[in-house]
């Protein structure tokens, strides 16, 4: 079994262990219901396989920083639930199937976003390791996820929907939606085995490439994706007259933006001994992604 699917079955397991199924007397159980719907739904699980990766490159356990790893992916699930929503994107396919709200109502989905990311936490808190390494890890994902970070990004997005945007200010955007949390779980991942400064400026560089490439492909496939294969509607972009890499610089120079910002992300990797192969390689295949 290659690296990437045993973290992605055992991060799988991980998360159907921290939010079971509830029982039908539960008064409650709608709401764990709407949770494990969009939680428990597959993906590509990139964040959390990075957390457990980062771990383990820094001479840590991976499986201990499962903790960490299912933080991260409650927090992005959360963040997709509402970004779904009426008020946000109004999509109604995610992953192949329904948004959370077509299923549940806009009202269950918005307590189902609310109980990921509070869950998140004590979950996070939960890390069995060093109790400082608990609260530093809770405390970069909070700093990542919060104003600063991920809803500071959907703010921007928010104030320039259907209006002109600079490239600087796309940049700042994605830097907060979709860098951030990649930023929290390669740290986490780092801090999980107790690294060092050094090894966390190097993930955060890392992060940043990754990071602004995987947005950047994201914007290719919007053009000239397979809704198929990305299971949910291409052209969306265009539709609400939204401004993006493409339509700013062009698909070719999206393209070697990509290329630029992979290359930061495999350069960063210099600052750890041992074998780089396997984040090396996720990076490479990210920017190739056909979904």
């Amino acid at each position: 079994m290659d690296k990437a699917r045993f973290y992605r079955e055992e991060i799988g397991k991980a998360l159907e262990g921290a939010l079971p199924a509830p029982s039908p007397q539960d008064p409650q159980g709608l709401v764990a219901e709407a949770m494990r719907y969009s939680l428990l739904c597959g993906g590509k699980r990139v964040r959390p396989v990075l957390t457990l990766a980062f771990c383990e490159l820094c001479g840590g356990e991976p499986l201990g920083a499962l903790p960490f790893a299912c933080a991260v992916e409650m927090v992005h699930t959360y963040s997709l639930i509402h970004d779904d929503m009426p008020c946000m994107d109004d999509d109604a396919m995610r992953r192949g199937r329904p948004t959370n709200h077509r299923v549940y109502g806009e009202a269950m989905a918005l307590l189902a976003g609310d109980g990921l990311l509070t869950m998140a936490f004590e979950t996070a808190l939960g890390f069995s390791g060093d109790p400082q390494a608990a609260l530093d890890g809770a405390r970069l994902l909070a700093q990542c996820a919060g104003a600063k970070g991920m809803v500071g990004g959907q703010c921007i997005d928010l104030q320039s929907d259907g209006g002109k945007m600079s490239v600087e200010l796309l940049q700042a955007m994605d830097k907060g939606k979709t860098v951030a949390l990649i930023h929290a779980a390669c740290g986490m991942g780092c801090i999980a085995a107790g690294a060092q400064e050094g090894q966390l400026l190097a993930a955060g560089r890392y992060a940043h490439g990754l990071g602004m490439a995987f947005q950047l492909r994201d914007d290719i496939l919007d053009v000239e994706g397979s809704a198929e294969k990305l299971g949910k509607e291409t052209g969306m972009d265009a539709a609400r007259s939204k401004q993006n890499y493409v339509s700013l610089l062009g698909l070719e120079e999206a393209k070697r933006l990509v290329e630029r910002y992979t290359q930061e992300a495999v350069r960063a990797l210099e600052g750890f001994p041992g074998d780089k192969g396997f984040l090396r390689d996720f990076a490479l295949g990210l920017a190739s992604r056909e979904n």
